[in-house]
């Protein structure tokens, strides 16, 4: 019984606040919480309200002194940087605990609950929790301002071709957009022989140089020139150019190898028919079937142009079509394409159907083509050529006619086309009255050819109904499973889903 009398004297027992003379606890102010509230303010010093900075165009908030970072709403980063905005007023206290409380995506406001502790009046630990409000304020960043002024650039890509046909560029603006080398750029110029790519960096230029080297046969030109110098700083401004030079034959071109060329790629005919240009230039000999595929160093040391422009095409129809089985092969043939049949022809221009005139050629087509078709060629033999390379050539070499491609309806082909592209944002300027023309082109180019279109991004048009794979014409088409869906996913003001912050 003592024993309990003793442990209930040691029990600590309750003391009046001295301000109050409410019961409390002992503490080393012997004051209660409540009034020690009403004489301390913790959070004095620490603003209830601060701006931060905020880049419309590239959805970027700015972290003093000079850098903008990407954050989505209520993340860890974005945290960090609002307590970054009151770092030295929280130096004076404990931060135990920090919060978002939930606003709308769009009211320009940012409320941080923080939980604080601050030793008080002889020791006592003081706790206080309150919310700072952040206000979201428009600014523009100073790479979004480059790109707005549109006269900042640093560096310059001028990429060129020497051809009539733009085939290869609107190949190469598919690979862009698909491997989005494009999102560096401050504006993209289209030009009549060209495009310009500008560039606040030159790291940014080089590495859509090496892009394009990788993607398309070309060479290049670097230079670039003063701007301003600082002489007790040693610092310099440049402006630098990227001259890139595309070898100059498209899809489709007749082109005479040179024969030194010629005999190198398996003794191959020096007339031969481009089939595609990818990262080389791929050839086929329409009289042997022989493909060979030529490089960028390749071609430029031994350049060779095409015979005929894409406007030189004539329509012709087959009157008579049989296929070659078996093809005479000479010591070191290159490799055979087995994608297309050798067939010998006789054909009459459709121009000339009051006549009697025809004539004879070898083709790489003899899979297609069947009497009564109509086929597009060059007209070799009523053509004058002027070339180094088929001047030296014997006559007997040079066929009359080389045949390209076959003939189909365009008007059908464009009604029921079911798919589209995407095209990148450019200026032009002084555009040609045929790019649509030539627009059309590339798009059947991709229909027919299942090389090209393995490294382009086809989008399903919902606008034109699901048809067969195949017209009435036997026109190639292509199919639903090589079509992606035109995705459109509406982005808040810090790239994630949701509301526009700043409407």
């Amino acid at each position: 019984m003592e024993y309990m009398t003793e442990s209930t004297d040691r029990s600590p027992g309750h003391i009046l606040c001295c301000e109050c003379g409410v019961p409390i606890s002992p503490n080393p102010a012997n004051i209660c919480v409540a009034c020690l509230r009403s004489k301390v303010d913790i959070s004095q010093g620490i603003p209830k309200q601060v701006s931060v900075s905020f880049c419309k165009q590239c959805q970027r908030y700015f972290q003093p002194p000079g850098t903008w970072i990407q954050c989505a709403l209520e993340s860890r980063e974005l945290l960090a940087l609002c307590l970054k905005k009151i770092k030295a007023p929280l130096s004076k206290v404990r931060l135990v605990d920090a919060g978002f409380v939930w606003t709308e995506p769009h009211s320009k406001r940012l409320k941080v609950k923080l939980t604080i502790q601050k030793e008080v009046m002889n020791g006592a630990i003081l706790q206080q929790v309150f919310v700072v409000d952040y206000v979201v304020q428009s600014q523009m960043c100073g790479d979004c301002h480059r790109v707005e002024a549109k006269d900042f650039w640093k560096a310059v890509i001028q990429v060129r071709q020497k051809t009539l046909h733009k085939k290869t560029f609107y190949y190469l603006e598919q690979l862009i957009l698909k491997y989005g080398m494009h999102q560096n750029t401050l504006r993209i110029k289209e030009i009549h022989d060209g495009l310009d790519f500008y560039y606040s960096s030159k790291q940014h230029a080089q590495k859509m140089v090496e892009f394009l080297q990788c993607t398309v046969p070309c060479r290049y030109k670097a230079s670039q020139r003063l701007i301003s110098q600082d002489i007790h700083s040693n610092t310099y401004n440049y402006k630098s150019t990227f001259s890139v030079e595309i070898v100059p034959v498209c899809k489709d071109n007749v082109v005479c190898l040179s024969p030194k060329l010629a005999q190198s790629l398996g003794n191959m005919n020096q007339i031969c028919v481009c089939i595609r240009v990818t990262s080389a230039i791929h050839l086929i000999d329409p009289n042997t079937l022989q493909v060979a595929d030529i490089d960028g160093s390749t071609f430029w040391s031994h350049p060779f142009n095409s015979l005929c422009h894409p406007k030189q095409l004539e329509e012709f129809i087959v009157m008579e079509c049989s296929i070659v089985r078996d093809i005479k092969r000479t010591a070191g043939a290159g490799m055979i394409s087995k994608k297309h049949a050798l067939g010998e022809v006789w054909v009459q221009k459709t121009s000339e159907m009051n006549t009697d005139k025809q004539y004879f050629c070898r083709t790489h087509l003899g899979h297609l083509l069947n009497p009564g078709d109509l086929v597009l060629g060059f007209d070799l033999a009523n053509c004058n050529l002027n070339d180094e390379h088929v001047n030296k050539m014997n006559s007997d070499r040079v066929p009359d006619v080389v045949l390209i491609k076959k003939s189909y309806d365009r008007t059908k082909r464009q009604r029921r086309r079911n798919w589209k592209l995407k095209e990148l944002a450019r200026e032009r300027e002084n555009m040609d009255t045929d790019d649509e023309r030539q627009y059309q082109d590339f798009l059947e180019d991709l229909e027919e050819d299942e090389a090209i279109r393995k490294n382009v991004n086809i989008y399903r048009d919902s606008t034109i109904p699901v048809e067969s794979d195949t017209d009435d014409e036997g026109a190639p088409r292509i199919s639903l499973a090589e079509m992606l869906e035109d995705l459109h996913i509406s982005q808040d003001a810090t790239g994630e889903e949701g509301a526009s912050m700043m409407t």
